[in-house]
């Protein structure tokens, strides 16, 4: 399966930044940053917890849209950099099922005779 390229949170300020038509100075005052973070930013470097809640406080979005907008990249990029394909689960979901042992009784009390 195919998967889309993750659209990195840089891109899409570049874009808000654009739209806005705001400097990456002018966002950087507005949000207590210095502007080389803005700038480090656009150019691919990650999105911290701290940086979601001022964008998103400022911009009128959630913090939760920049972290899931890294998350996304990151996973992509993980699962382009390494084939997991070779790790096996440790539990399967057949071992994790307990069987039923002999005599339980249905409505949760124990069998006559083994109290």
């Amino acid at each position: 399966m195919d998967s889309i390229t993750p659209i990195y949170p840089g891109e899409h300020l570049a874009e808000i930044i654009d739209e806005l038509n705001i400097s990456q100075q002018q966002l950087a005052c507005g949000i207590d940053v210095v502007p080389q973070r803005i700038a480090e930013i656009i150019r691919g470097r990650r999105i911290t917890a701290d940086l979601a809640l001022r964008l998103g406080r400022a911009l009128e979005m959630t913090p939760e849209f920049w972290l899931n907008l890294q998350l996304h990249c990151d996973l992509e990029r993980a699962r382009a950099a390494v084939d997991y394909r070779s790790i096996k689960p440790l539990i399967s979901k057949t071992h994790s099922e307990q069987p039923e042992e002999e005599g339980a009784a249905d409505d949760g009390t124990e069998p006559a005779g083994t109290a």
